[in-house]
């Protein structure tokens, strides 16, 4: 009987794939990877097969950046379109500090708090609804039962429910299999609905504990074991990319299919033990920040090929409102590509920006007193601008020993080893001044000159 299901549902998605007039959606999100991790961006070790493939299918911005460099607010920009600072998730958690968690009642209010924040905008799932799309969350999820995000159908449970702070049940796709996602798309066939897929997949993010089939090769380079095991994980990542794209392709739904792919943030894997290396996760320095994002669309006539511009995560929302014909809020930070993915063409804007704040939150009511980092990037300069809000836990993560600015040319030193502060101070003051139009903080100390 099974069987036959699956046979109608998929005879079924031929018949109505040619009535579609939007496609499908497929958030493919990585969880803790550098922006150097795939073969596509030429790795020499790291084999990442199905991702490539993609890649050769899509508008691939190799200069792709998210605003914060941490996976809650990351994920929260994703969903609604805003900066952290706007929306107020700006860390992960409560700061144990002021909000003991012994304090059960107050920590817990100020996590339901921050849950209550995704309120403040609207968000995709929503958006898409108005148009008749079925929703799908699987993956990390911080934001309660992923009902509260907008979505139909999903795996999260939730806060308060057990283990509910950032996934739970949604935390096994990937690693435990697909099937969730298949059941889903078969219920979507059967409704003759459009659907948008989240797959915030927990990998290669740790627990690194590959398949041994995937570890040995990388064991065979005589690598140190956490290296090893960390390249064995991004190639995990990447079969399951392959087979959640198989599962669309059986059903005749990639070509009206438009995949999207982020990291969340970055990740450099510390070579001594299983954990990041400096300047990479929770940072506003290239190993935090920058990903590859794509952007893969068989009949959306998108012109494939990589591209030099800048992108952020935060112009993912309104371009694919804009390519599914969904209602677009308005005054949105972010651009949409969709004309510059479907002609060639640079795009017009006065570089991007984002910010950095502490991963426990010291006032959940007020974004600056965790603030430590504002950034721009505009062309090949990249300005820091360095803070004094608190850090609780990850101290050694945000030493911040360098106070004055800090400005690299990308294009000549993209792992910002030398600091072009001091030779150009116009640069600095410029960029400084358009930071701080952005958004104005008066309530923490920095320089913004060279002292």
């Amino acid at each position: 009987m099974k069987k036959l299901i699956s046979f109608l549902c998929i005879f079924g998605s031929t018949l109505w794939v040619s009535a579609q007039k939007s496609p499908n959606v497929l958030y493919i999100i990585s969880d803790d990877q550098s922006w150097t991790d795939y073969g596509f961006m030429g790795h020499p070790h790291i084999k990442t097969p199905h991702l490539d493939k993609l890649a050769n299918e899509s508008v691939l911005f190799e200069r792709g950046y998210v605003p914060t460099a941490l996976c809650r607010p990351s994920l929260v920009t994703l969903i609604n379109g805003q900066y952290a600072h706007k929306h107020g998730v700006t860390g992960n958690d409560p700061s144990p500090k002021n909000y003991p968690p012994k304090d059960g009642e107050n920590y817990n209010q100020k996590r339901a708090q921050l849950i209550s924040y995704l309120n403040r905008f609207e968000t995709l799932p929503n958006l898409l609804g108005e148009k008749g799309y079925l929703s799908h969350q699987s993956g990390k999820w911080w934001e309660g039962n992923f009902k509260h995000g907008g979505f139909t159908h999903g795996m999260t449970r939730g806060f308060p429910q057990p283990r509910g702070r950032h996934g739970d049940d949604g935390l096994k796709i990937g690693r435990d299999g697909l099937k969730p996602i298949e059941d889903f798309v078969d219920h979507a066939i059967q409704q003759r609905k459009n659907f948008f897929l989240w797959y915030g997949v927990f990998l290669p993010h740790t627990p690194h504990n590959p398949p041994e089939r995937l570890l040995k090769p990388y064991s065979e380079l005589e690598l140190p074991v956490s290296i090893a095991k960390f390249y064995a994980m991004c190639t995990w990542f990447d079969e399951t990319c392959g087979q959640l794209i198989d599962i669309l392709e059986k059903r005749n739904l990639r070509e009206d299919t438009i995949i999207v792919y982020v990291t969340d943030n970055g990740w450099i894997q510390n070579p001594e033990k299983n954990g990041y290396a400096p300047r990479s996760k929770q940072t506003p320095y290239e190993g935090g920040i920058r990903t590859p994002i794509m952007f893969s669309w068989p009949n959306g006539d998108l012109k494939n090929g990589k591209r030099k511009d800048v992108v952020s995560s935060i112009d993912l929302f309104p371009t694919v409102l804009a390519a599914t014909g969904a209602r677009i809020p308005k005054n949105l930070p972010g651009l949409n590509l969709l004309e510059n993915l479907k002609i060639e063409k640079p795009i017009k804007r006065n570089g991007i920006l984002g910010e950095s704040f502490a991963h426990d939150i010291a006032d959940v009511e007020n974004p600056e007193e965790s603030l430590l980092f504002r950034w721009t990037i505009e062309g090949k300069w990249k300005l820091l601008l360095t803070y004094d809000g608190e850090v609780n836990r990850y101290k050694t993560t945000h030493p911040r020993e360098e106070k004055r600015p800090q400005l690299f040319n990308l294009l000549q030193d993209p792992k910002e080893e030398k600091n072009l502060a001091e030779q150009n101070p116009k640069v600095v003051a410029r960029l400084a001044d358009k930071i701080g139009k952005w958004w104005p903080v008066k309530e923490r100390k920095v320089l913004t000159k060279w002292e």
